[in-house]
C-alpha cells in the first residue's frame, strides 16, 4: 500500500513539472513577437512523458500480473485448493484444457472455467 501512495505522489509531481514544462513553453519570450521560431520539441517532451508514465504505472504492472496467472494456470493439478473469480473455494477433482471440475466443502461436485480460477489457497479460510 505504501508503494502505490508514493507512485501516485510521484506521478503527480511528474504530470505537474511536464504540465509546467509545456505551458512554459508555449508563451512566447517577450520581444520576439514578428520573429519566426525554429521547431518547438516540447509537446514531443511532453506526450513522450505521458506515455512513459502509463506504461511503467499501468501497462508493465498489468502484463507481469497476466503472466504470473497465466504460469499459475498451466501449474495447476488436481488435489490443489484454489477459489474462482466468483469466491467459491475448493479442491480440483480433474482438469480440462477449457473447464476445471472442482469438489466444494458440501461435497458437491462443479464445473467450471479454467480461466475463472483466481489462484491457489494456500491456507484455510478463518
Amino acid at each position: 500500500m505504501k508503494r502505490n501512495g508514493i507512485l501516485k505522489i510521484g506521478l503527480v509531481v511528474v504530470l505537474l513539472a511536464s504540465l509546467l514544462t509545456f505551458v512554459g513553453g508555449c508563451v512566447m519570450p517577450e520581444g520576439t513577437e514578428g520573429e519566426a521560431g525554429g521547431f518547438d520539441w516540447t509537446i514531443i517532451i511532453f506526450l513522450v512523458v505521458i506515455f512513459a508514465i502509463f506504461y511503467f504505472l499501468m501497462i508493465r504492472p498489468q502484463r507481469a500480473r497476466q503472466k504470473q496467472h497465466q504460469e499459475m494456470m498451466q501449474d495447476l493439478r488436481k488435489g490443489e485448493k484454489i477459489i474462482t473469480a466468483g469466491g467459491i473455494y475448493g479442491t480440483i477433482e480433474s482438469l480440462t484444457e477449457e473447464n476445471v471440475v472442482i469438489k466444494i466443502e458440501s461435497g458437491a461436485t462443479i464445473r467450471i472455467a479454467r480461466g475463472s480460477i483466481a489462484g491457489k489457497r494456500d491456507q484455510q479460510p478463518q
